[in-house]
């Protein structure tokens, strides 16, 4: 399949599912936060698989970290 093929049909995949970005996963999001030199906690870590294993839209997990930084 020639290239430009094969990425014409991941474009439409992705504007089929709606905003047309990329998801990426937590391990290669670490891979890519570790040549920044960002680390998660293991706090954050944590906190991320319970995310994943509840089950938590987006949404839901912005609630639950801006809740757990708020101050007061």
């Amino acid at each position: 399949m020639c290239y430009d093929l094969l990425m014409s049909k991941r474009k439409a995949s992705a504007q089929q599912k709606g905003g047309g970005g990329m998801i990426v996963g937590r391990r290669r999001f670490a891979a890519i936060s570790a040549v920044e030199g960002i680390k998660l906690t293991p706090e954050m870590e944590r906190r991320a698989a319970d995310f994943a294993r509840e089950g938590l839209k987006p949404e839901e997990r912005i609630r639950a970290i801006v809740a757990a930084h708020r101050k007061g």
